[in-house]
């Protein structure tokens, strides 16, 4: 289990994280969502080691993680994700992927290509396509094969940021499905932000609010997906409607 407590990141006089308190646990999603500068990124960048906390406290399997380099934290076992489909345009979808092994602690180094096969029967387009470069590829695929470096490091936590960015609806749907999916079978604990309303009640477990560094409003997508704390926290007009993976937040058109 990863816990988080009364986190502070501060750059300067501006504080980015005020206090931030949430834990995320095995085979659970934890989706955090807030306006453009909530600080749903500082808390992922932090937790992964590259941003300084001022205080506070995370830890992971009761050991402590601040203070740790970025590198022997990624090592430990957190995967970070990056906003923006994070892979090298040059290098081929294989080569890419082949990249998460670089940060796989020692213990899982005998594996490395069992584990790159395993990647390819979860993602079977990527496999069709290993050796093709990876700037070619859609929004979509290129996402694909950010996870599918992150799970080759078994890694037990990864963080996604923002990984339905610059997707449309369609790829939105299947990137959180293949989310859900990775964390029940590899019983995974992921740590997703989202600046979309539209799709981010859908399969989170616990889902936290942020607004201007604090947690505002946290548990089940239906209790914080609310009209309500959208218009106070969002200063937007919405629906929400029930969808089987959870709640749908649809933008009312002004008149």
């Amino acid at each position: 289990m990863l816990e988080v407590k009364n986190l502070v990141t501060s750059f300067g006089s501006v504080v980015a994280l005020d206090g931030v308190s949430f834990t995320a646990q095995e085979s659970k999603i934890t989706t955090v969502i807030g306006a453009n500068g909530a600080g749903k990124s500082t808390l992922l960048r932090t937790i992964s080691g590259l941003e300084h906390a001022a205080s506070g406290s995370i830890t992971w399997s009761g050991k402590s993680l601040l203070g740790m380099r970025a590198e022997d934290i990624v090592r430990g076992g957190i995967a970070h994700v990056p906003e923006g489909h994070a892979v090298i345009s040059e290098l081929s979808v294989e080569e890419n992927i082949s990249m998460g092994s670089l940060f796989r602690r020692r213990k899982f180094k005998a594996d490395v290509s069992a584990a790159q096969d395993e990647v390819f029967e979860l993602f079977p387009r990527l496999k069709e396509r290993r050796k093709q470069m990876a700037g070619t590829l859609s929004g979509g695929e290129r996402q694909r094969v950010a996870i599918a470096r992150a799970l080759t490091q078994a890694s037990p936590i990864i963080l996604l940021d923002e990984p339905t960015t610059a997707l449309d609806v369609g790829y939105q749907q299947e990137v959180l499905e293949l989310i859900d999916r990775l964390r029940k079978e590899k019983k995974i604990a992921v740590i997703s932000t989202m600046h979309d309303l539209t799709v981010s009640g859908l399969y989170p477990d616990r889902l936290l609010l942020l607004a201007e560094g604090n947690v505002v409003v946290s548990g089940s997508a239906e209790s914080v997906l609310t009209p309500e704390n959208i218009a106070k926290h969002y200063g937007a007009k919405v629906t929400v409607i029930t969808h089987e993976s959870g709640p749908v937040v649809i933008p009312e058109r002004s008149k």
